[in-house]
């Protein structure tokens, strides 16, 4: 019998040389178990496990109200379903703001107690320092700019981002930043197609877009739009591979309906009992027909 070859796990190392071949690199979102291991045999780069999943897992208006508990619960899962793929983290909302220290912490509980491969947080300048101990602590990261949702209040809204050149030059001047403080990789949310093109060819590191145009080094998307899971509202920025919402309402309706009008289980469904047994039941039923 010949040997199997092993499955070589996606590391930065990875997102290195694809960057240096120009060579795309793709990632989506996974929450739990199921998921996680239909990206990784679909041979997905990296699966993240986004602080999206307050709004398309849990239920909440916005990322703000997901915690650690939540991203450790869920990133948990994934990392036992990805044999490839590159698990990353979201840290959340106040897991780092508060302190170099504070971030490396949760950061570190996010490798330890999760397993996670990496950690993604939000911001640029005002986060290098926080980046650069995390990842001297041996913890790589990957950086999130243009759209951050953690930051929807102060922006006030989820339009588009570095529209002007102000912003533009801000935004390359976040994306240095960060790439000097050791990040392997940024997201570039909902910025112009030209502008990501611009930051892409002027950093060293993976650029990976949502909403950023074709010219990133990779893409990410949440998976539950890609599937058609998540109906509230669908981004422009995204494509639809399947409808699988209305698909599982059909499902769920003719379930409910074959339950009540006693379709289901059918005999097939059903497990027989012993012929003894059988007998012996029907034996009661008698005796308890004729006692009453």
């Amino acid at each position: 019998m010949g040997e199997t070859t092993p499955i070589k796990k996606v590391t930065v190392s990875y997102l290195k040389e694809a960057k240096a071949k120009g060579e795309k690199v793709t990632m989506l979102t996974g929450y739990d178990y199921p998921t996680a291991a239909a990206l990784d045999a679909a041979g997905i780069d990296m699966i993240l496990v986004g602080d999206s999943l307050g709004m398309v897992v849990l239920g909440y208006d916005s990322t703000i109200p997901v915690t650690m508990e939540d991203m450790i619960h869920h990133t948990k899962p994934v990392v036992r379903a990805a044999k490839r793929a590159m698990v990353i983290a979201d840290m959340p909302f106040m897991s780092y703001q508060i302190s170099t220290k504070e971030g490396m912490r949760n950061a570190g509980r996010l490798m330890q107690e999760a397993g996670a491969d990496a950690v993604k947080l939000e911001g640029g300048v005002e986060v290098a320092k926080t980046v650069r101990a995390i990842v001297d602590a041996g913890i790589p990261v990957v950086g999130h700019l243009g759209l951050t949702p953690q930051s929807i209040n102060v922006f006030g809204g989820y339009g588009l981002r570095a529209k002007g050149l102000a912003e533009v030059d801000k935004l390359l001047s976040d994306a240095t930043a960060l790439e000097l403080a050791g990040a392997s990789a940024i997201v570039l949310e909902k910025i112009p197609a030209p502008v990501a093109k611009y930051v892409t060819d002027n950093i060293g590191i993976t650029t990976i877009g949502i909403g950023a145009g074709p010219d990133c080094d990779g893409q990410v998307l949440v998976v539950h739009d890609v599937i058609g899971l998540f109906e509230k509202f669908v981004p422009k920025f995204t494509k639809q591979y399947a409808a699988l919402g209305p698909t599982m309402r059909q499902a769920f309706e003719e379930y409910v309906s074959d339950v009540k009008a006693g379709a289901f289980p059918a005999e097939e469904h059903s497990f027989p009992a012993d012929e003894a047994v059988t007998k012996a039941l029907a034996e009661k039923s008698r005796t308890k027909a004729k006692g009453k």
